[in-house]
Formats: C-alpha cells, sequence, structure tokens
C-alpha cells in the first residue's frame, strides 16, 4: 500500500476499535460495583481502607473501572483490528491465522490480567510493610486503583508479546532463525519489560510475570522454527514441481513432452 493507503487503513481500523471500546465500556458501567469490590478486596483484606479526597473522585474512578471493563470486553475486537492492521488485505488463509492469533492471544491477555491480579496482593503487602511503625498509611483510593490497574494490563499486554511473534512469523515478517540468534537480546528484554510492569521494582512481581514470559517465549520460538521447516518443505516441493514441468515442455523432439517431427520428414 501507499503511505495514504495506510493512514486511511489505520483510521478505520482505529474507529472500528474506538466504536467497540466505547459500546463494551457503557456495559462496563453495569459491572462497576462487583468489579470495584473485586479491585478493592486485596487491599481491604490486609486491613487498609480506601478514602477518596475530593468529591468528584467516586465519579473519576467509576469512569476508570468502566474503561478497564471495557477493554477486557471489547479485547477480541481490538485484539483483530491490530492484526488486520498488521496484515492488511487479508486473503482466506491469512483470515485463519488471525482467527487463529485472536483465539491464542485473547486468553493469554486475560491470563496475564489474572496473573496480575494473583500478584497484586503479595506486591501491596510488601509496599504496606514499608511504612514506619510511628506513622498510618492514607490510602488514596483513586491512586491504589491506577497502581491495580496499570499492573494489571502491564500483565496482560506482557502475555501478547509471544503470540504476536507467532502471528508474524506464520506471515514471513520473523523468521524463526532471527529469534535463535537474538535470544539473548530477547531474554534482556523479558527482564526489562518485567522490571518495568513491576510496581517499584518489586522483585516477586518481575519474577513472577518473567517466569511465564520466558516459558511462552521458549514455546513461540519451537513453533516459528518449525513453522520455517514447513515452509521451507513447501517451497522446494514447489520448486521441484516447478522444474519437472519446465524439464518436460522443452525435451528434445519427438521425446516426451518434447514438439513432434513433421510427418513428412518421417516418410524421407
Amino acid at each position: 500500500m501507499a503511505l495514504k493507503e495506510h493512514l486511511i487503513e489505520l483510521r478505520n481500523r482505529l474507529l472500528v476499535a474506538l466504536v467497540a471500546l466505547f459500546l463494551a465500556t457503557i456495559g462496563g458501567f453495569f459491572l462497576y460495583y462487583p468489579a470495584l469490590e473485586l479491585l478493592m478486596q486485596p487491599l481491604v483484606a490486609i486491613g487498609g481502607t480506601p478514602n477518596f479526597g475530593t468529591a468528584v473522585s467516586p465519579f473519576d474512578m467509576m469512569i476508570k473501572v468502566s474503561v478497564f471493563l471495557g477493554l477486557i470486553i471489547a479485547s477480541p475486537v481490538i485484539l483483530y483490528e491490530l492484526w488486520a492492521f498488521i496484515v492488511p488485505g487479508l486473503k482466506k488463509k491469512e483470515k485463519r491465522t488471525a482467527l487463529a492469533f485472536i483465539a491464542a492471544a485473547v486468553p493469554l491477555f486475560l491470563g496475564g490480567i489474572w496473573l496480575g491480579y494473583w500478584v497484586l496482593p503479595h506486591a501491596l503487602g510488601f509496599f504496606i510493610s514499608l511504612t514506619p511503625a510511628n506513622a498510618e498509611n492514607f490510602i488514596l483510593a483513586n491512586e491504589y486503583l491506577a497502581f491495580v490497574l496499570r499492573l494489571l494490563l502491564a500483565f496482560g499486554i506482557a502475555m501478547l508479546i509471544p503470540v504476536l511473534m507467532v502471528g508474524l512469523n506464520l506471515v514471513g515478517i520473523l523468521p524463526g532463525k532471527l529469534i535463535v540468534k537474538n535470544w539473548r537480546i530477547t531474554v534482556f528484554l523479558i527482564a526489562l519489560v518485567s522490571a518495568m510492569a513491576a510496581p517499584g521494582g518489586d522483585a516477586m512481581t518481575m519474577f513472577v510475570l518473567a517466569g511465564p514470559l520466558l516459558v511462552l517465549f521458549a514455546a513461540a520460538t519451537v513453533v516459528c522454527l518449525s513453522n520455517d521447516r514447513r515452509r521451507a518443505r513447501r517451497l522446494a516441493a514447489l520448486e521441484a514441481e516447478n522444474a519437472a514441468a519446465a524439464g518436460g515442455a522443452t525435451g528434445p523432439l519427438g521425446g516426451a513432452g518434447g514438439i513432434d517431427a513433421p510427418k513428412d520428414l518421417e516418410n524421407i
């Protein structure tokens, strides 16, 4: 595509994703109170009490939680639009690849959010334990919620990296050999992403995120290498078939696949 066509494609994909997010956010408003109770539970379990600093803070929190829920609900549409922009003009086979991408990406995204929620009480307990003995930790609800949502989204998005690797390999953009060649850089980037996702540099949160990512990275590498071997075999078979067809079409006169000699010359 030309640059203008790419920009038009990006605009259309963003529009569809934003409409899906908007509609899902409306649905998120109806799930606000049970979701808020679930998000506040780790804080309440350790004896903390969320506090609101301003009169509009509860409404602000409602919007944030609803958008977060909308992002989860609309994640299949958003991920599909992302993949469709990476591979524009999807053919029939590539559409099946896109559906497989969504089928793997959505559970991993939700699994990453669940993993982040599982880590949350440990990270929260670690930070609360740093409060001096002669002081109280006055926790504002908005700040606590922002901390929780960043942690959950970081875990969810991080889990999409291996799926994106396989998807790019399936369309021939990222060869498996290139992944193996630069595995040290990839491991370093995984550790860096995990450290950035860990709130305040909490070591436990970092290792809990880095461990599954390394396992998924290894599995994605095996899948990419296997797909490269299948692609190489198909290409070799196609080249052999083309060579055989070309050889038959240029055979000797009177030979198999060649040009028959003129009948008048046969009587000489």
